[in-house]
């Protein structure tokens, strides 16, 4: 019998997700045969007088041997902005990429900034809702 949930995110966290998007994502990974791991490495970056380490959602190694880093958001709240504007200043070489449940979500109430703005701010690459297939083909 089915275990009934009592919304996505509790199925997601049943199957060892985070999130209802992480799970879709890996579903759409799952589905299409792509190798992948999910939050199996952490990379370190520097906080201002803090050291800290991130745990991307989704790897994949890219054809060319280089890591592909996946890292998908519904909410995306100033503390987790400021942490990705941290890593890419302290790690400006790696390939992350984001997948928005919604990427003109305002970042509060009172802005006129979207996710997708911040994104293209930090120089990073987004899709909406599933990843794209030329980034799985790399």
């Amino acid at each position: 019998m089915r275990r009934r949930f009592k919304n996505q995110k509790q199925a997601a966290l049943a199957l060892g997700y985070r999130s209802g998007l992480e799970e879709k994502i890996g579903k759409q990974l799952d589905d299409l045969q792509i190798d992948y791991t999910y939050e199996t490495e952490k990379i370190s970056y520097v906080q201002p007088s803090k050291k800290r380490t991130y745990k991307p959602d989704f790897i994949k190694t890219k054809k060319n041997g280089e890591k592909l880093y996946i890292e998908t958001k519904g909410y995306w709240p100033a503390a987790e902005r400021k942490k990705m504007e941290y890593i890419k200043q302290s790690n400006p070489s790696l390939d992350i990429r984001m997948v928005f449940s919604n990427p003109n979500n305002k970042i509060s109430k009172t802005s006129k900034t979207t996710y997708g703005d911040v994104a293209a701010k930090l120089g990073i690459p987004f899709a909406i809702g599933s990843i794209p297939l030329d980034w799985l083909e790399e």
